[in-house]
């Protein structure tokens, strides 16, 4: 489990990549403290298991599907990537509940400095769309952030001045590709809301049982 906090940005160092398997080396400094073998990492906020660990890198192992799943596939050596440790048990929870399974990419389709920060419009499905709400939480490369916005085909997120220094949405621009992450929580009452024999929710359900 993750929060979307990033702690630091990495590098990647080194891709070996065959038909059978995808291997990546990050260099990396925060995020090797206290990290051994067998540990997850959040890289842009795709959960990867720590499967070598050097003086100043570390090397995951990615799979088929993970690969087609998600923005890896664009990476190359010297890409810039998000990195966040799984949270420890006595840790602060800065952000939201996020997983680090990625639900599906979306595209920058603009970038409006207003004030000192600079709002961000993100292309994205229709499927995920139906998860976001105005104020609700959406993990965009593994950075917890607040929907501003929620429109047909796209969605509004807002990057203030530490956002845009010490993650890698900083440095993406228009048509650059993001990992997202929808919020758990709504993925969760979708499925119960929609179960066979579940109760419809409404105002009246909601009262019932104490939410009103």
């Amino acid at each position: 489990m993750f929060t979307g906090i990033i702690e630091e940005i990495g590098r990647v160092s080194d891709i070996q990549s065959t038909p059978e398997h995808f291997k990546m080396k990050i260099n990396a400094g925060k995020v090797l403290s206290g990290t051994a073998v067998g540990d997850s990492i959040a890289v842009n906020g795709i959960c990867l298991t720590v499967t070598a660990i050097h003086h100043d890198a570390f090397t995951v192992d990615v799979m088929p599907e993970t690969l087609k799943a998600t923005t890896l596939k664009t990476i190359r050596p010297g890409t810039p990537v998000n990195l966040e440790r799984a949270m420890a048990a006595n840790g602060r929870f800065g952000g939201h509940f996020v997983t680090g399974h990625v639900d599906g990419i979306g595209k920058i389709i603009r970038k409006t400095p207003v004030s000192n920060a600079v709002n961000v419009l993100i292309e994205a499905d229709r499927e995920l769309l139906k998860y976001m709400v105005l104020k609700g939480s959406i993990a965009v490369d593994g950075t917890s952030l607040t929907i501003f916005g929620v429109h047909e085909r796209s969605f509004m997120i807002s990057l203030i001045p530490h956002t845009l220094e010490e993650t890698v949405l900083g440095l993406k621009g228009v048509g650059d590709f993001v990992n997202l992450e929808c919020d758990l929580m709504a993925k969760y009452l979708e499925k119960y809301s929609t179960q066979n024999n579940s109760p419809t929710l409404s105002p009246a359900f909601l009262e019932k049982h104490g939410y009103l």
